[in-house]
């Protein structure tokens, strides 16, 4: 690989070759850098039941199909294969099993450090490294009883993963109802922890729901940050779950899920206890209290604020220069997360990072030939 670059993406989920295809277009020098095995593979690995609440023609980077019927919503694993096409079909340059430890200064530009000791130099960086990096749990989980099986919704992959017994899933949000939907129909008594975050009325797995959430999230283009109630959405909406898209207490119901109050803490003996004190008696708990990005690797002052998130305005750093970021929850509109608002998201960050350079440029087309 060379070590200097135009632009380094760091990250080849969806976002990171979104913007990267965008940059080869305006014939900008651009690799991009994924600490996975394969590209896709972070879709790969999470749960296999999961499914995407965004319909087809939505979930599509620009110039691929994805290859599913009009009205389906792609599974993790077809979304994650899809992504890895993309990369080959455009011969996008992605050097996976590289993993970006550092990320300083030099000079005008930057110097990026990867695990494997390898020293890169780039103009300009753009971090896509995802928003699900790091699993939250309470601060009490290490003094639960160690008999009882602990799993993040980031590390569960499937029933198998259960200990036979009661399962706890804590957090009764979209992945935290599918587990525990995934979990009776494995033939475990389940309890359901946490407060109802609502529903999303219809059922998207029909045509008609289907139709109706295309029409739902570009609505949703239009709650952005700009606005007072776009920030105090985003405020809220970060590190916090959505609404119910796919299951409802219905089927919890139906399916013989139990549902209590938020688990507050630990009893004597090492119980997961309700915020009332009521104790439940689980083999497994799983985790489905949220995960938060890593920009710990980013060494330059100012480029991240006392939060932990990045101090940008529609993922443009405010403090660093040639520095941006896609991705984030609510980067500039509810609609942000879905492949639609990072489309949006991008070619803002793309105009604004490459202002003062003309899309016809001479000069970024020799360097990138």
């Amino acid at each position: 690989m060379d070590t200097e670059f135009d632009t380094i993406v760091v990250g080849a989920g969806a976002a990171g070759l979104g913007v990267a295809k965008r940059l080869r277009d305006r014939g900008i020098h651009v690799v991009v850098l994924d600490d996975q095995r394969r590209v896709g593979d972070t879709w790969r690995t999470r749960y296999r039941s999961l499914k995407l609440f965004t319909p087809r023609s939505l979930a599509e980077l620009p110039g691929l199909r994805l290859d599913i019927g009009y009205f389906e919503f792609p599974t993790g694993a077809q979304f994650g294969d899809y992504l890895e096409r993309y990369a080959e079909t455009f011969a996008l340059p992605v050097h996976t099993s590289t993993r970006v430890v550092a990320l300083t200064r030099a000079g005008a530009g930057f110097r990026l450090e990867t695990s494997a000791g390898e020293i890169l130099l780039a103009r300009r960086v753009v971090v896509a490294a995802g928003a699900h990096r790091v699993p939250v749990t309470p601060d009490f989980a290490p003094r639960l009883d160690p008999g009882i099986r602990q799993i993040h919704s980031l590390a569960y992959a499937g029933p198998e993963d259960l200990a036979p017994g009661r399962v706890l899933v804590v957090g009764a949000g979209n992945s935290g109802t599918d587990i525990a939907l995934e979990a009776a129909a494995a033939g475990h008594d389940v309890t359901l922890a946490g407060r109802h975050p609502g529903q999303v009325p219809g059922d998207i797995d029909t045509p008609i729901g289907n139709l109706v959430s295309r029409i739902f999230i570009r609505r949703l283009l239009r709650t952005t940050i700009d606005t007072a109630k776009g920030r105090e959405l985003r405020d809220t909406a970060r590190g916090h779950g959505v609404d119910l898209v796919r299951n409802s207490l219905k089927d919890l119901d139906r399916a013989g899920v139990v549902r209590v109050p938020r688990i507050g803490g630990a009893d004597a003996s090492g119980r997961p206890a309700t915020d009332d004190g009521v104790a439940i008696d689980a083999a497994t708990i799983v985790w489905c209290t949220g995960s938060r990005p890593d920009f710990t690797w980013i060494r330059i002052d100012g480029a991240v604020d006392g939060t932990g998130w990045p101090d940008e305005y529609r993922g443009i750093s405010r403090t660093v220069p040639g520095l941006a970021f896609l991705g984030l929850p609510f980067q500039y509109s509810v609609a942000s997360p879905t492949l639609m608002g990072m489309g949006v998201d991008a070619d803002y960050v793309v105009e604004r990072l490459f202002a003062d350079v003309p899309a016809d440029s001479a000069l970024t087309t020799a360097r990138a030939s």
